[in-house]
């Protein structure tokens, strides 16, 4: 089949990862599974490995400019190579037997060792030389070590070792000793370690900024914008760039014999070289906890530590900020520099140059002291590369089973025989001709473990281009003169993008009933359906000429803006017909939310509905196709919040404590669609005994996700990695869902014509609990302070 030929690609669509030369001349891209070289301004580019069934990544360069290292799977699991900068001889492979998923190796300055972790939680070094391995960490319980950084002579290694119940810190390990040091306290979030180039100092990135914001919708607090950028003195004799000064009158000294300045220009010559010679990094650990040094930056987000000399760089953002650039600090001056939008940036190894990548384009720049304005952008064009998709496809298959054998939560892989179900499916690679072919396969192969959250999406393969129907938010119906007549106008939130609705805008003069007559000017009888007069018109403004009646005659014009989906107007009218239905069906004493998903939208949601509906004496919880997230502990916090006092004020009403709080019982909906955190909403209402849950049981899939590794083709796979068990040490909810106190299975047929089975039974039961409703009791009679 043509989509299974050989392709000529662009490698450069597909960069995950790059690095520098040591002297900024050419820069290294792990680009399409292949490891590519490139000029910095003119010159040749090298694909140095050239494989399509092979997946090279997370390449690295040598700092002497020898070598480039990168982890391949050319042997069928994951090691560490290097091979000559100029590709003129084979890459040689470091690493054997793997067990697991690599990160990324780091090179330490002497050029002499590769330090990676893995997916295990160990942090390993190896002798580029001798091949030899050895441990710095053997098993970071909490999570994977994902940060690590040497010192300038290639002595220590400080990084980051996570923890869940506390806060991660940054230790130092001794590779002469093999011992490992706590450098930041037991107080503060650390994280982000890394050397200053002269080995006075160790920069870090810690939360230690309070400065709280307040809630508008309750009495409650954020902290946001916690970070900024510390250093602790390595010796306890260096001083802090910030110490105090005092200005003094320069004494002028008598001139010495010259025989004698030139004796102690020597002597100083000397020791200068001694000092050179010596260039080891020496860290006293006693006290080091107290010399921390914070610089005087903004809090916000910081990444991208790089210290040159007494300059220190890194990236900034703010919460409230648009958008991130890099900045500089400048320890001799004490004065911070914006450096402009920077997406990221690497520090070449001689100090000189600097890789940066900016408005989706790259460079190299000599070490910025002002505004980065490239003069020439890196010509990444000969970045193409024939890719055999059929040996792509086996790689990203074999990939998959291995990043699921690496990461799934459950080493056992659920009982099954994980190389059988290798050898089951791959059999069927001949047979795939395209991408969507293997994502079949590899949905199927993954789909043996039986678990909700193993997805494959993605990948490159061939996207027809969509072109965006202008809509209107409305239905609409051709009546028999051929025009098109207004049946319905959808209800929205005009200012807010996704419920927009087109025809109730202020000034557009249109209403149900109306027919619309043409479409800028073309007339709508002269098409089969008035949306072929709409097709790319979505977000454009429109001109629509209607009329009260079927014909040109009296007509109007009228200008619109199209919108490309209703389906935000379609599910506002639901929800606003359903908050309806409850407020009638109960006298106006129940409220309704309903939650779409557990991200940023559901939570809105909730929100929106939730603080006005508290004057309410019950609610009813709607959880019906929620499709997941994470937001589900945030929702139960607020429901299952239990009183503790009644409050008041003068000439005002009873309040509760703590306030916002439902007193009266509350009901909640589910079916099958209720997904993920979805499935977490319901389980914790059900096990804290809130409420009477109605419908159908939940789908049950709760083993939760992260963000996808990288493929050669830029393919997502989600491997299922975070499962909740109780405290019986039971695994739940996986594979079966919550079950409803109450079963209600929705007739297909009167659901359609608007019949709600399940709301319907919500509201008998909850007006049914309300017969034990106890309102709040009255203001007591006021103290008498005399008696």
């Amino acid at each position: 089949m043509l989509t299974a030929r050989d392709e000529f690609k662009d490698a450069d669509k597909f960069i995950r990862s790059w690095a520098i030369s040591p002297d900024g001349k050419r820069v290294t891209f792990g680009a399409r599974g292949d490891v590519y070289t490139l000029p910095a301004k003119s010159g040749i580019t090298r694909n140095l490995t050239q494989s399509s069934g092979v997946h090279d990544r997370n390449v690295e360069w040598s700092p002497d400019g020898r070598y480039i290292s990168f982890i391949s799977d050319r042997s069928g699991e994951d090691e560490i190579y290097i091979q000559v900068q100029d590709g003129s001889k084979e890459a040689i492979q470091l690493t054997s037997n793997s067990d697991t998923y690599k990160y990324n190796p780091a090179w330490s300055p002497d050029s002499k060792h590769l330090l990676w972790s893995d997916k295990m939680g160990r942090l390993l070094y190896l002798d580029v030389d001798s091949k030899n391995v050895h441990t710095v960490v053997e098993d970071s319980k909490d999570w994977e070590i994902r940060e690590y950084n040497w010192s300038p002579d290639s002595r220590w290694i400080a990084y980051t070792l996570p923890h869940q119940n506390t806060v991660s810190k940054i230790m130092v390990f001794d590779t002469k000793t093999g011992e490992t040091r706590q450098v930041t306290d037991d107080w503060y979030d650390a994280s982000s370690p890394v050397f200053g180039t002269e080995g006075k100092y160790l920069f870090f990135v810690s939360s230690r900024d309070f400065n709280p914001i307040y809630s508008w919708t309750e009495w409650n607090h954020a902290y946001v914008d916690m970070n900024a950028v510390y250093f602790v003195t390595l010796q306890k004799s260096t001083p802090s760039p910030f110490e105090l000064k005092n200005d003094e009158v320069s004494v002028k000294q008598q001139e010495k014999p010259k025989a004698e300045e030139k004796k102690s220009k020597k002597s100083k010559d000397k020791e200068t070289e001694a000092q050179k010679d010596d260039g080891g990094v020496n860290i006293d650990f006693d006290g080091i906890r107290e010399r921390v040094i914070k610089l005087p930056v903004k809090a916000g987000n910081y990444w991208s530590l790089s210290p040159v000399g007494n300059h220190v760089y890194y990236i900034y953002s703010l919460r409230s900020s648009q958008g991130a650039q890099m900045k500089m600090y400048d320890l001799n001056n004490q004065k911070e520099k914006g450096l402009g939008k920077v997406n990221s940036f690497v520090v070449s190894a001689n100090h000189k140059k600097m890789l940066v990548s900016m408005n989706g384009k790259r460079a190299v720049i000599n070490l910025p002291r002002g505004k980065v304005k490239p003069e020439k952008y890196l010509d990444l064009s000969g970045m193409k590369v024939m890719v055999g998709l059929e040996q792509e496809w086996a790689q990203i298959f074999n990939e998959s089973w291995r990043q699921m054998r690496d990461f799934f939560y459950a080493p056992n892989m659920h009982g099954l025989d994980w190389p059988a179900i290798r050898e089951k499916y791959e059999v069927l690679l001949p047979y795939v001709k395209n991408r969507n072919d293997l994502n079949y396969v590899i949905g199927e192969m993954i789909g043996e473990l039986s678990v909700g959250h193993a997805y494959v999406l993605g990948g490159d393969k061939p996207k027809p281009k969509r072109i965006k129907t202008g809509l209107l938010g409305a239905r609409l119906s051709r009546d028999a003169s051929g025009y098109f007549r207004i049946d319905e106008i959808l209800p929205g939130e005009n200012w807010v993008k996704k419920t927009r609705s087109p025809l109730r805008e202020v000034g557009v003069d249109v209403n149900k009933g109306d027919y619309i007559i043409s479409v800028d000017g073309k007339s709508v009888t002269e098409v089969n359906d008035i949306y072929m007069l709409l097709l790319g018109k979505a977000g454009k403004t429109v001109l629509l000429t209607v009329n009260s009646k079927p014909a040109a005659d009296g007509a109007r014009k009228v200008l619109v803006k199209p919108i490309a989906d209703e389906s935000g107007l379609y599910y506002y009218k639901w929800v606003q017909a359903n908050i309806e239905k409850v407020n009638k069906a109960t006298n106006g004493q129940v409220g309704y939310i309903h939650i779409p998903d557990m991200g940023p939208g559901g939570l809105n949601e909730f929100v929106k509905h939730f603080y006005p509906q508290l004057n309410k004496k019950a609610l009813i919880i709607d959880d019906r196709g929620n499709g997941g997230g994470n937001v589900s502990p945030m929702l139960i916090e607020r429901l299952k919040r239990e009183l503790t006092l009644y409050g008041m004020s003068r000439n005002n009403g009873v309040n509760t404590k703590p306030a916002q709080m439902m007193l009266g019982p509350k009901v909640m909906l589910i079916d099958n669609y209720s997904a993920s955190d979805g499935d977490l909403f319901p389980y914790q209402f059900k096990k804290l005994k809130m409420g009477t849950i109605i419908g159908l049981r939940s789908w049950g899939g709760v083993v939760g996700i992260r963000g996808s590794l990288p493929f050669i083709d830029g393919g997502d796979l989600r491997r299922p990695e975070f499962a909740p068990f109780n405290e019986k040490g039971e695994w739940v909810i996986e594979g079966h869902g919550v079950d409803p106190d109450i079963v209600v299975d929705n007739d297909p047929a009167k659901e359609y014509a608007g019949e709600d089975q399940q709301l319907n039974k919500a509201i008998e039961v909850i007006l049914e609990q309300l017969k034990d409703y106890k309102a709040p009791p009255e203001i007591p009679d006021f103290p008498d302070k005399t008696k």
